[in-house]
């Protein structure tokens, strides 16, 4: 039995469309884009052909569109406008919207479609920076919101993981190690999980012709301890997307300079959500903001 979710509440609408609830009403009542359901307590539900419908109106909407032009155009006609508007300056907004209907289907051939097109294109650093990275920050604020579900996050999340691991893959076969000197490890804390960012840190640095000794999520810190012994400098990399936590961050950082850092020519560098939190000044620990500042600063 197919039991992937058809139905969905206005909020989940405004979550997934950036529309406001307050804005989905007023079309509805006075463009009747929807021909809403109610349940028996007289609440209304969606169906998940009117959630694209909305998805296929917010695309356009932002790039200048009116409800009132669009409101009446047929599905056919609504997205034949989608695909002219589509283009390399608004692909990846699109294609977000797209990526949304796959995670909610469990659909992993469309997913494969949506980067299949993208790669016409655009390279696969490209793709991750303005499509994966959005699309992944914009995943974690509905699931924190609850308008999607865990298992949608680990659907789609896996198969950003897989196309990692085929670039990955494809580009140590092609680039040679141009640079001796430097040797990167790339981990995460100790029970941190969120590997993505991390992963896609390490193609860039590999694409560049970095050594890179790739260590992966929840590394127990004793571990980096012994791994600075084989080499008399190391330019340790981390995300930080939930852990350490804030209160935790200081603590973990003055332990990483004093126990690892101080008296060599090591560093660490730190993207991620947490990183933000960061407050002290280290020597040899630096933040960025973003994941290109970070590759730049090696």
């Amino acid at each position: 039995m197919n039991k992937v979710k058809q139905q969905f509440s206005i909020k989940d609408l405004e979550n997934l469309s950036g529309i406001k609830a307050h804005t989905i009403r007023i079309w509805e009542k006075r463009y009747q884009i929807f021909t809403p359901n109610r349940t028996e307590t007289n609440i209304r539900f969606y169906s998940l052909d009117e959630l694209q419908k909305l998805l296929n109106i917010s695309f356009l909407n932002s790039y200048g569109y009116k409800i009132s032009r669009v409101a009446d155009y047929s599905e056919f006609d609504l997205n034949k406008l989608v695909k002219q508007v589509y283009s390399e300056k608004t692909n990846a907004v699109f294609s977000i919207n797209v990526l949304k209907v796959a995670m909610f289907n469990f659909d992993a051939v469309l997913f494969n479609a949506t980067y299949n097109e993208l790669a016409k294109s655009k390279n696969f650093s490209q793709i991750f920076l303005q499509v994966y990275l959005p699309f992944l920050r914009e995943i974690g604020m509905l699931w924190q919101t609850s308008a999607i579900k865990p298992i949608h996050e680990h659907f789609i999340s896996y198969l950003i993981f897989q196309k990692l691991i085929e670039n990955i893959s494809l580009i140590q076969n092609e680039k040679q190690v141009v640079d001796h000197e430097k040797t990167v490890v790339l981990f995460l804390p100790e029970n941190e999980l969120h590997e993505i960012s991390l992963m896609f840190i390490n193609y860039q640095l590999i694409s560049k012709g970095y050594r890179t000794i790739y260590f992966g999520s929840s590394v127990p810190f004793n571990d980096l301890v012994e791994m600075h012994k084989f080499y008399d400098t190391v330019h340790f990399v981390s995300y930080f997307t939930i852990l350490p936590y804030a209160d935790d961050l200081e603590a973990y950082l003055s332990n990483f300079e004093k126990t690892i850092l101080r008296g060599s020519a090591s560093k660490l560098y730190i993207s991620g959500q947490q990183s933000k939190n960061i407050v002290s000044q280290y020597p040899s620990i630096c933040t960025f903001d973003t994941i290109e500042d970070l590759i730049r600063s090696i």
